[in-house]
């Protein structure tokens, strides 16, 4: 396999099929995870997503019997509090055989509300921040704390997409302060465009993020790209434009190694969310990148 490839996409799509716009229940999400695992594109598959309140609805859908490795689980909550370490620490206690619970996400829209300490014994903490003004000040919070960053990329209205600019510029602040965080929504495509916004029979559409966009931003930025010219690897559209070869990611004349593509991965971001695991790997093969 490319490893260039490998290494920008492995484990990169969180499962969150429970959410708009697919909006499943759970026993067809668990199911529809349960069938991406057996398929040969299962390398870039990472969590699946589910509100901390929903554990015991996973517990009655799950297969009795998962092969292979335990199910990773990411859960949400709207804030941060005592009884969510008790309420993932029982849960992983009783389903250890089954799936585990690494990933914790949480929102904060005040410096305040940042989650003093991460999540003990291997969960890690991303917290949600708006982006319509400068992060600077919750990213400082965040870094301070010892938790991760996320940031709302779309969702289901035009309304909910931030602009090229904001992502930019959350990205540059996330890399400059070492901040980890992962994306989430409006991500199912590999590049920028115009795309139906859910899956109604007559859907609004919209122009959307593409998830190779963000990662090669991420990457750029890495490298000491300014923010304003990120704008233009966010807002890049052309498939051409971007060569996958085995030991690097090319994109307009700019080499990327092995080793910015690692740390991007590991130390800036580590996937995204998205309700659909299939239109993420049918777009990345239809554009021939696998």
């Amino acid at each position: 396999m490319n490893e260039a490839l490998h290494t920008l996409l492995a484990e990169v799509v969180d499962y969150a099929g429970l959410f708009p716009p697919a909006g499943l229940d759970m026993p067809a999400a668990v199911a529809e995870y349960a069938r991406h695992r057996d398929e040969p594109d299962a390398w870039m598959l990472g969590r699946f997503v589910l509100p901390a309140m929903r554990l015991d609805e996973w517990s009655a859908a799950a297969p009795a019997d998962v092969e292979g490795w335990r199910w990773p689980l990411s859960v949400l909550a709207q804030t941060f509090e005592g009884t969510l370490r008790t309420t993932i620490d029982a849960f992983n206690a009783r389903e250890k055989h089954r799936a585990v619970i690494d990933t914790a996400e949480v929102r904060a829209s005040t410096v305040r509300e940042v989650p003093n300490s991460g999540l003990t014994g291997g969960v890690a903490v991303f917290v949600e921040i708006p982006v319509l003004d400068d992060p600077a000040r919750l990213l400082d919070a965040i870094a301070g704390c010892g938790v991760r960053a996320k940031i709302r990329t779309g969702g289901v209205t035009p309304e909910a997409f931030p602009t090229a600019a904001q992502v930019a510029r959350f990205i540059v602040r996330c890399v400059e302060r070492d901040v980890v965080f992962k994306a989430t929504a409006g991500l199912h495509h590999p590049l920028r465009d115009e795309y139906r916004l859910t899956y109604d029979e007559d859907p609004p559409h919209g122009t959307m993020f593409g998830f190779l966009n963000v990662l090669l931003a991420t990457a750029l930025a890495r490298e000491g790209m300014r923010e304003q010219d990120l704008v233009a690897a966010l807002e890049e559209r052309d498939p051409e434009s971007i060569a996958l070869l085995p030991e690097s990611l090319n994109w307009r004349g700019r080499s990327l190694g092995l080793g910015t593509l690692r740390a991007t991965r590991t130390r800036s971001i580590t996937g995204f969310g998205s309700c659909s695991f299939r239109e993420p790997v049918a777009d990345l093969k239809t554009l021939h990148f696998l």
